[in-house]
């Protein structure tokens, strides 16, 4: 499967975002999808993940709310919806996929599919 990320932008503090991950292939059910993120200067960090069917769902403590991941496998897409979004959040975003439906796999090393990245840019 190949996965291309959209819907970064820039964004003032308060706004929201919808990012969107599109995978090739006829499998994408069978994958666990999660949403990641690089700031500048530091290490990949987990934002959320979502099992194949949509149903289970785990998010960084972080996030307090504000981020809900979504899927559409009828359109092989994967979504972040970001409110809220503080400074903080600036990163480039990257989809993920893995398949199975291991919710516990979140740290980037789990992962070898990737997308290549979206950059959020949320100003104060």
């Amino acid at each position: 499967v190949q996965l291309q990320a959209s819907g970064g932008g820039l964004v003032q503090a308060g706004g929201s975002l919808r990012l969107s991950c599109v995978a090739s292939g006829r499998t994408f059910s069978v994958y666990g999808m999660a949403w990641f993120r690089q700031a500048p200067g530091k290490e990949r960090e987990f934002v959320a993940i979502i099992n194949g069917s949509g149903v289970r769902k785990y998010y960084a403590d972080f996030l307090k709310g504000r981020f809900t991941i979504s899927r559409d496998n009828a359109k092989n897409t994967v979504y972040l919806q970001m409110n809220s979004l503080e400074p903080e959040d600036t990163a480039v975003y990257y989809c993920a996929a893995r398949y199975g439906s291991n919710m516990y796999a979140r740290v980037s090393s789990e992962y070898t599919i990737w997308g290549q990245g979206t950059q959020v840019t949320v100003s104060s």
